[in-house]
């Protein structure tokens, strides 16, 4: 992502101070991943099947039981701005990639719908890391896209004297989104509540795949897969709320040596089956077939505050017993629905970079590409086959401390500087090269629903419109070639089509321009020869007719240079 300069102005609660993109390179404010497309989804599954990805949903016939975007909103992060200890993010948190479709347990259309969660994410730039771990209450961070990171599980739990599982549950048994909410994922492996706040607990894997992390994708059945082969360590996927980096799967073999090879991430957890000995005890690790789920394993009991040894109205249910999921359709409690059906390797004996990778946070101290000198990272846990693998991403606690429950505030209070813009503020360059056959040809990248001017000028100071309206290509780029040739060529954004302009930052981008000089390339120039009445010598001006080459030949022959 790219910088800018813009000048000095005031926003609302904050004053915004400009500084250039080469006095930066902290990772948590120069990685930032930004778009200029509005954001989409495939509304049911015939729409993904043929690619129908619409920019407001849901559309009529469609039922809304919450969220959805009655007007088009762009992608990805909108602002980033810091200061001294933190960075904060404005997002709209909705992905660059098509995000949807959504399902029920039964395969129906989902009705609930994403929508723009206008957020400030604030990160601290400089993580604390205590000795007693924060309980994160099923919050955890925020992606590179502004799409939300939440912890592994789904917000409900098991009431042992009622037998079910819900929202208002004893907070014991903690059922696992990756495995209860599987049905209700998109290909991105997201999803949304009511609220309309899209979020990821599991392998963000689309936006690996446009990070260029170890992930292919199918156009035709729009399903994304880890490559067979590791060709490079997994990019930075974004931050926790405790200021600590994100990264996918793969990391050095070494933790702490970038030359010592790639390879997946291993999770430090196994299920409570009895299949791994304790190497404590020599013993087997606890089975819950067998003995019910009657404890807790050592690292949860100390995340609850709780005994390891339950009483009778705290178990969990059997590894056999049954429950609804739908009207007519059942599953079963077995043995990896709820966190607590895991063990932590290190409580059985087990070491840290000798015989699994990730702690109980799911975090280990490494060197990255993007922190050569070290740092504590979150990894994306999956087993060999691409399969999420618990803790998912982010664990009941954080490795840090987070100052904030859900990572967001309502305003800034504190001196900022801006570092970038997405969306329909984003930064505009301007390119010209010869057409073909003939002319110059403009390339500037454009915003999705822009209109553009151009303007010409032989001095770079007062420009001519060449063209008062040119329509935006799309969310990339978009060319115009003119037969006019000039010494100097604006673009500057007009007018943006009507969007959502919740949680943009406050900027519209309107008016945002860029120049470039040109030089057309041409055959050696044409000499003639006039009087120099200065110093009675012959001159020999270039007579080439494009104005930078003739102006940069008389510079040549004022400074004494030979022509």
């Amino acid at each position: 992502m790219s910088s800018m300069l813009r000048p000095l102005f005031a926003l609302a609660a904050f004053s915004v101070a400009l500084t250039a993109a080469a006095q930066v390179t902290d990772p948590s404010i120069v990685n930032w991943h930004t778009a200029r497309t509005y954001a989409r989804v495939f509304e049911t599954t015939a729409d993904k099947t043929s690619g129908n990805a619409v920019s407001t949903w849901p559309r009529a016939g469609l039922t809304n039981g919450g969220g959805g975007q009655a007007t088009a909103v762009y992608a990805d992060i909108q602002r980033v701005v810091y200061s001294n200890t933190s960075v904060y993010v404005y997002a709209t948190g909705l992905a660059s990639y098509n995000m949807g479709n959504w399902l029920t347990p039964t395969g129906q259309t989902y009705t609930s719908w994403p929508s723009n969660l206008a957020a400030i994410h604030k990160i601290p730039r400089t993580p604390v890391i205590p000795g007693t771990k924060q309980k994160n209450n099923g919050s955890g961070g925020l992606l590179l896209n502004g799409v939300y990171v939440w912890a592994n599980g789904d917000a409900q739990s098991y009431t042992t004297s009622t037998a079910t599982v819900s929202m208002s549950g004893q907070g014991i048994w903690n059922r696992l989104a990756g495995v209860a909410e599987a049905f209700n994922f998109d290909p991105g492996l997201g999803h949304q509540p009511n609220s309309g706040a899209y979020h990821n607990h599991v392998n963000p894997i689309a936006l690996r795949y446009q990070l260029g992390d170890n992930v292919t994708y199918n156009a035709a059945t729009k399903a994304y897969a880890e490559s067979a082969s590791i060709t490079k360590h997994s990019p930075l996927l974004g931050f926790a709320n405790d200021g600590i980096p994100i990264y996918g799967p793969y990391g050095y073999a070494t933790a702490t040596n970038s030359a010592s090879g790639l390879r997946r991430m291993t999770s430090g957890f196994v299920k409570r089956n009895g299949g791994t000995t304790n190497l404590n005890t020599g013993l087997a690790n606890t089975n819950l077939a067998s003995t019910g789920r009657v404890t807790l394993p050592t690292w949860s009991a100390s995340v609850q505050g709780k005994s390891t040894t339950l009483l009778s109205t705290e178990y969990g249910p059997t590894t056999t017993a049954t429950y609804q999921i739908a009207p007519g359709l059942t599953g079963t409690y077995s043995i990896g629905i709820f966190a607590e059906d895991y063990d932590y390797l290190g409580d059985l004996g087990y070491t840290q970079g000798t015989h699994f990778d990730l702690n109980r946070q799911n975090v280990r101290y490494c060197v990255t590409p993007e922190y050569p000198a070290g740092t504590y990272a979150y990894f994306v846990a999956i087993d060999a086959s691409g399969t999420t693998a618990f803790p998912d991403l982010i664990n009941q606690e954080y490795f840090g401390t987070a100052a904030m429950g859900q990572g967001t505030v309502t305003s800034i209070t504190e001196t900022v500087t801006e570092y970038a813009r997405g969306g329909q503020a984003s930064a505009l360059t301007l390119a010209a090269v010869a057409g073909s056959p003939s002319g110059v040809k403009l390339t500037w990248p454009s915003v999705e629903g822009a209109t553009y001017s151009l303007a010409t000028s032989a001095n770079g100071t007062t420009y001519t419109t060449l063209v008062a309206s040119v329509a935006s290509a799309g969310g990339s780029t978009t060319s115009y070639t003119t037969a006019t040739v000039a010494a100097y060529y604006k673009v500057t954004l007009t007018t943006v089509a009507t969007y959502d302009t919740n949680g943009n930052g406050g900027v519209s981008g309107v008016n945002t321009f860029a120049t470039t000089p040109y030089s057309l390339p041409n055959s050696a120039p044409t000499l003639t020869t006039i009087a120099d009445h200065a110093n009675g010598t012959e001159d020999t001006p270039n007579t080439n007719t494009n104005p930078a080459l003739a102006a940069a030949a008389h510079e040549a022959h004022a400074n004494g240079d030979t022509h």
